[in-house]
């Protein structure tokens, strides 16, 4: 099929209630912005990528955007592979490479989205991810200026928080905490902290640039991983197979799933209608991961039983969950339930298997 042929007859890879969920809260004057653009897209084939690219393209088609995406991946034969639909939309041009070294990408882009996030392996080496996550926005950042780019979004985390401390239960943009920096292992957080502080240098000596930081917490849906250290994909797998959902801890900290197609209205909403301020981005509804366990298996037929590894100490339990408030006020919120993001998640991932 003819990429022209296919665009005639595409249809989004995520299920129609999605599509139709980031079409309608994505604000009409957000696609209006976007009509007619040059993006370039890192991390265009992971997680946070592909629901971008869903999100965009479904704009594209329906409302005849006109847009022009480059998506820079390491492996573009297994992207085709992965997401034909995405891949081989005519819109789309893939482009094999890496953002650690852009100096060879030339032409000019109106967006730079840097949505690079890579999943880090504990066994991982500091100093490569560390490089990685600030050279990578080093160069989005110097492919922005060449090109003319007039937006710019960075993908960070709310790893730059570090270790919430005790009693903090939701963290807001203006907590200065940071990872520990005798730890090798807040190299991410770390990466993040510097990329978000170069962000601000290139808004400084390029004020033209409307830059755009989005601390990423954690998410659920399609395209997501059921075998990383993810606990909701884990959980999910295992309780799609009946097995037994094994919690390695006590199951007391809290953490907080917002589901990706609400992602990514938020994304697309901060780079058009936002400030160059970071924007928390992620659900406020704490739950503690015991609950999420009980909650996963309930939502998929309540076939697995939950097995935590050891009691409670008593301890107060920690907590990974972002304050949203500045989100709020540009009219976002979590559309989907968490129930309901579950039972998506894995309605998709039964035919996708293998894939990811």
């Amino acid at each position: 099929m003819t990429k022209a042929a296919m665009s005639s007859a595409y249809r989004p890879g995520v299920d129609a209630a999605d599509a139709a969920l980031m079409l309608e809260q994505t604000p009409p004057a957000v696609w209006e912005a976007l009509r007619g653009q040059r993006l370039f897209i890192t991390g265009g084939t992971g997680f946070i990528g592909c629901w971008l690219l869903e999100a965009l393209l479904w704009g594209h088609e329906q409302l005849g955007l006109g847009l022009h995406l480059t998506v820079l991946s390491r492996r573009p034969d297994a992207f085709r592979a992965k997401a034909p639909h995405l891949a081989n939309h005519p819109a789309v041009t893939l482009l094999a490479g890496d953002s650690s070294d852009l100096s060879s990408v030339q032409g000019q882009y109106d967006i730079v989205l840097h949505a690079a996030t890579d999943v880090v392996s504990p066994s991982a080496d500091p100093l490569a991810v560390y490089n990685d996550i600030v050279n990578g926005t080093s160069q989005t950042l110097k492919l922005a200026e060449r090109s003319g780019a007039k937006r710019y979004l960075l993908t960070s985390s709310g790893a730059v928080y570090g270790a919430q401390p005790v009693g903090l239960t939701h963290v807001d943009e203006s907590y200065t905490g940071a990872p520990d920096p005798s730890a090798p292992n807040s190299a991410y957080g770390q990466g993040k902290r510097v990329a978000e502080w170069l962000v601000a240098c290139q808004r400084q000596r390029q004020p033209e640039l409307q830059t755009r930081i989005a601390r990423c917490f954690a998410f659920v849906g399609p395209y997501m991983a059921l075998d990383a250290q993810f606990a909701i994909g884990n959980f999910i797998r295992d309780a799609r197979n009946g097995g037994t959902i094994r919690i390695g801890g006590d199951g007391t900290p809290y953490r907080t799933y917002l589901y990706a197609a609400d992602l990514a209205v938020w994304l697309l909403t901060l780079l058009v209608q936002g400030d160059h301020k970071p924007y928390n981005v992620g659900s406020d509804e704490e739950i503690s991961i015991a609950e999420l366990a009980h909650k996963v298996n309930a939502a998929l037929g309540d076939r697995a039983t939950v097995e935590i590894a050891r009691a409670p100490s008593g301890a107060p339990p920690s907590y990974y969950v972002p304050a949203v408030q500045r989100a709020r006020e540009l009219g976002l919120r979590p559309y989907t339930s968490l129930a309901d993001a579950i039972t998506r998640t894995a309605g998709w991932a039964a035919p996708h298997t293998g894939v990811l």
